[in-house]
């Protein structure tokens, strides 16, 4: 028991220090990417500290992980170069039962973790979407770089030379307009502003002392006009401008805002709807294909009135038989959005579980490192986490991307690097007990 409270206790400073380090540079990351959207536009510093704040969530469920490599590499390699590993592995303890205290307690940090990730991530990443709403809401320049073009809208380019931090004034505007699918308009202004409509679902810009250049696209060579206005105003749809209009509900939660609870009561939901249509669809296909067998048509009683009867049955028939068709084939259509709408939920419910548990298997592959390497600096354990980290993550991504196109199964594509990390770093840790060079040795005959 002393030995292991030992061992945790080179553990603890480790992961304290690696925790808030990782932190620091992704806080550093964030506010450098994102500098030049926070600062001069007109937000107040506590606005600012509150987006930083609401995207610790993220960060705290990514630094987890990598604190616990980090320590898990240092603590092992600075016990190894002192050669304490070894005189605890001559008293008898195994690899297994050297590292056992450390697998405990990332167990438990992993549930932590997945406690966070369904509890306080979810309601982080809302909060943070409704209050970029808000901002842009009230700063319509928010999204406006001035000096850069703004290309993410629909059918427009926009150009602003000069932005005001205390109001939606514009300055030197340029708008290259495509939306129009018969001409195409080059505006300029001196001046101008912007709002939102009440609805909030349309960018209204207020140009004053400017020109229109307009060109046929069907003439371009002879089909030229420029308009010149004291005033002008140009509608564009709200959408571009980087959140949801009020059709879509401003507020209405995206997978990475649900908890995985909220998130299967969906899928469960979408699977029971299909479920229903299809069975009603093959209920209505055998009815039809009952009444089919039914009928019958004689060609004698042309003129009576039975005959026309069942000309009109026959319509009927006929005019089902073609609902039925059209009904299922939009069915495959709404089968395939559905199933990925599914994959996509499936692929957030995975993530919770899968990055939460990397911190076990970060466990079984440093710590045997750890005693390989002997080394227990930071700089060794940073750039060897550094390596695994990045390839762990590009499995993450590439599994998602994979998951998404439905190359590969949501679960697959979350839980391949714990699997192939856990496997390798199994081999590690258990590696003298298994002994496969003499299992695989060939004996002289």
């Amino acid at each position: 028991m002393l030995i292991y409270r030992y061992i945790l206790k080179a553990h603890f400073a480790p992961f304290l220090i690696s925790f808030f380090i990782v932190i620091f540079v992704f806080t550093f990351q964030f506010i450098y990417k994102y500098i030049d959207n926070l600062v001069g536009k007109g937000l107040s510093w506590w606005v600012i500290s509150q987006l930083i704040t609401l995207n610790l969530a993220w960060m705290v469920t990514l630094a987890g992980p990598m604190a616990v490599l980090i320590a898990t590499l240092m603590a092992f390699g600075s016990l190894s170069s002192s050669n304490e590993t070894t005189v605890m592995r001559a008293s008898g303890l195994s690899p297994f039962r050297l590292i056992l205290p450390v697998l405990l307690l990332s167990g438990v940090l992993c549930y932590g973790l997945i406690l966070f990730n369904n509890k306080v991530l979810p309601e982080a990443n809302h909060r943070t979407r409704v209050l970029m709403t808000d901002i842009q809401r009230t700063r319509p320049t928010f999204v406006i770089e001035a000096g850069r073009f703004t290309d993410d809208i629909s059918g427009y380019n926009l150009l602003v030379r000069k932005t005001f931090e205390g109001s939606n004034k514009l300055e030197g505007v340029f708008i290259i307009d495509n939306s129009n699918p018969v001409y195409s308009n080059t505006l300029t202004a001196d001046s101008g502003q912007i709002n939102f409509s009440r609805d909030y679902s349309k960018v209204i810009l207020d140009l004053y002392h400017g020109e229109i250049h307009q060109i046929d696209k069907k003439n371009p060579g002879g089909g030229y006009r420029k308009i010149e206005f004291g005033k002008h105003i140009v509608t564009i749809d709200a959408s571009g401008f980087g959140f949801s209009n009020s059709d879509e509900g401003a507020f209405s939660r995206g997978d990475r805002e649900l908890s995985a609870d909220s998130m299967r009561s969906i899928v469960n939901n979408i699977e029971k709807s299909y479920n229903t249509d299809k069975n009603n669809s093959i209920l209505q296909l055998q009815q039809l294909a009952l009444d089919y067998g039914r009928f019958k048509y004689d060609s004698v009683l042309t003129d009576s009135m039975a005959s026309k009867q069942r000309e009109m049955l026959a319509g009927t028939l006929v005019n089902r038989y073609k609902g039925l068709k059209n009904k299922f084939q939009s069915q495959t259509q709404t089968i395939k959005a559905n199933s990925r709408q599914m994959d996509s939920f499936l692929v957030e419910i995975y993530k919770k579980y899968s990055i939460p548990f990397a911190c076990v298997v970060f466990v079984l592959i440093g710590a045997p490192m750890g005693m390989i390497t002997r080394k227990g600096g930071f700089g060794v354990a940073a750039g060897m986490s550094l390596g695994f980290f990045l390839l762990y993550w590009a499995c993450l991504i590439g599994g998602e991307k994979l998951a998404d196109r439905e190359l590969l199964s949501p679960f697959l594509s979350m839980w391949v690097a714990n699997i192939l990390l856990g496997l390798a770093g199994v081999y590690l840790v258990f590696r003298d007990s298994l002994n496969l060079k003499r299992l695989f040795k060939v004996k002289p005959i």
